[in-house]
């Protein structure tokens, strides 16, 4: 056995900046930044970094960094304000970017200093040897882009456009000729403007909507940034000549990349060309060390966008995390977690972003997800062990937050909102007023927390789990061949390097533990250069009370696993 594969077992931890710090507990539907409160860079402090750094974290992925349209008033600070009716929040949407040159006002003590607020936040970071993730969004912008403090020379997004044309390839927008734009019917706006909102010529809706009537469930409040894809006339690409957005948004990666940060979540990647990826992202690594971490959702577009758009990372949620999810909430079966790895992501798994729970989805313990948190433990060790790729993990999630409030424009959906002024109510216990001890949670909650800390320091202590093979052990256990074990719900795995050995046993059913034999085939042990017919020791490296035992390698390993149950045997020759 041998493993030379470098470690990509990344631990990145996902925090709202504004909702992270903000110890307000007296929240308001629809409140200001005045009534509901928000933290700011300087929440994200030695205290906070240190007590992420013990739980096991390696990155921190703070969002809502960059400048976005927000119905809060900053024109005193030389900032154009914001028309509220295309504007989704009293606070804003972070992926509804407003000037790609500047952090947002209100996460500065002193809105004058806020960059270098941010910056300071970024050596702090760096202080503590973790790195610094932030968002980067390139496929649209705020209706009302404007950059106010741009470098010397730059121009900004749409200056120099031709917008009497609905399609050039060196306009950095669709423009829809001839039209005015028209908010959509329904849209909610709790802020009073003098003028209503003008737009003319109308340009393009961020979700691909050429159209100056987007509905109230677009993205209504952006605009389409243009890549030179003509996509009136079947998607036509023009790359040659390079176009004009290619080089802005290329030198904004390279602003930030120049700031310190370490890597980039990119929103909605693949509604971008691949082609764009492929030259930029070489261009970046070419004069710093990030990494690059692709939203996307289409597994036909996998392998394009990490050997042709050159990404590190993918998310996996149309794949593992639908189907994991589908086991937490007690339907599903274990069977496509090794279809996912067989037919989707087998061959590129150090690549695979792999979570239960960000900004987009509902929070397991929502009365729309899982309710109960407990119901993510097996789930989230495969997500965590199954493959050498990085893990992800939600602020809140680790204490079991629900999101069960209707926070404004954000609604009762069990999702924790990005739009919002806003209080999350389980992570302020664990925040505990700044001190960042979980001196607020009680005993179960405390449990949960300790639950996932293992995890995390599974992942950094072994080598198997950081860089090892992985072998799948379903097809030599089933109802049929191995007493007890149920196919259904339990899922078992083995990861190897030359130095360890780790067998993984999972019980997704909700209600009911299980006594089986779990078998390890002949091929196993021949592939790994072991005696198949020898004598092993196995003991938990997981659970507090540690199980462990014996058996010979043509025999089984007898069993017992609660519900919500998992095992992590190491293994080693008697």
């Amino acid at each position: 056995m041998s493993s030379t594969s470098p470690n990509h077992k990344l631990l990145i931890y996902q925090l709202t900046i504004r909702l992270f710090g903000n110890k307000n507990k007296q929240v308001k539907p629809w409140g200001s930044l005045k009534e509901n409160g928000t933290g700011t860079f300087s929440d994200v402090n030695e205290t906070a970094l240190k007590s992420l750094k013990k739980f096991g974290i390696t990155h921190v992925w703070t969002m809502g960094v960059i400048e976005h349209a927000t119905m809060e008033d900053f024109s005193e600070l030389g900032i154009p304000k914001d028309h509220p009716a295309v504007i989704k929040g009293r606070a804003g949407s972070p992926y509804a970017i407003k000037d790609y040159y500047d952090v947002n006002p209100f996460l500065a003590e002193n809105p004058t200093h806020r960059m270098a607020e941010f910056e300071a936040m970024v050596e702090r970071v760096h202080k503590q040897k973790l790195k610094l993730i932030i968002d980067f969004v390139p496929n649209h912008v705020a209706r009302q882009y404007h950059s106010d403090v741009k470098p010397t020379g730059v121009l900004d997004l749409g200056e120099g456009d031709l917008s009497g044309v609905a399609f050039s390839p060196e306009n950095n927008f669709y423009y829809l000729p001839g039209e005015e734009f028209i908010i959509p019917e329904g849209v909610h706006v709790p802020v009073e403007s003098v003028q209503p909102y003008h737009e003319y010529p109308a340009k393009a809706t961020g979700d691909d909507v050429f159209s100056s009537r987007p509905n109230i469930n677009h993205w209504y409040e952006t605009t389409k940034l243009n890549y030179g894809v003509d996509y009136l006339k079947n998607r036509a690409t023009h790359f040659d000549p390079i176009p004009n957005t290619w080089f802005k948004m290329r030198d904004i990666l390279l602003f930030w990349a120049s700031k310190g940060v370490d890597g980039f979540r990119c929103d909605m990647a693949e509604m971008v060309p691949v082609e764009f990826w492929g030259w930029c992202i070489p261009q970046v690594k070419a004069k710093y060390t990030v990494d690059f971490i692709a939203e996307i959702y289409n597994p036909a577009q996998y392998h394009n966008y990490i050997f042709n758009g050159k990404f590190d990372y993918l998310y996996d949620k149309v794949g593992l995390y639908d189907t994991l999810r589908a086991l937490m909430e007690g339907r599903g079966n274990v069977a496509d977690i090794t279809r996912i790895w067989q037919q989707e992501s087998g061959d590129i798994d150090q690549h695979m972003l792999r979570f239960l729970e960000n900004h987009d989805e509902q929070r397991i313990a929502s009365e729309f997800f899982a309710r109960n948190p407990n119901y993510a433990i097996p789930a989230w060790v495969v997500s965590a062990t199954m493959g050498r790729g990085p893990l992800m993990l939600f602020f809140g999630q680790e204490v079991g937050e629900p999101a069960a409030d209707a926070e404004g424009f954000q609604t009762k959906d069990g999702r924790t909102t990005i739009f919002d002024w806003w209080a999350v109510p389980q992570w302020q216990k664990l925040m505990n007023e700044g001190k960042f001890d979980g001196g607020q949670l009680n005993a179960e909650e405390k449990q949960l927390y300790d639950f996932y800390a293992a995890v995390n320091k599974l992942c950094q202590k072994s080598e198997a789990v950081q860089t090892g093979h992985f072998y799948d052990l379903q097809y030599v256990n089933n109802w049929g061949q191995s007493p007890g074990y149920d196919d259904v719900h339990m899922y078992s795995y083995l990861r190897y390097t030359e130095n360890q050995i780790l067998l993984f046993v999972t019980n997704f059913h909700r209600e009911e533990s299980r006594t089986a034999e779990v078998r390890i085939p002949q091929h196993f042990w021949t592939l790994v250069g072991l005696n198949p017919e020898g004598n092993y020791q196995y003991k938990d490296l997981l659970l507090a009370k540690k199980v462990k035992g014996s058996f010979r390698a043509t025999e089984s390993i007898s069993i017992q696993i609660p519900a919500n149950g998992v095992f992590v045997f190491e293994i080693t020759p008697q």
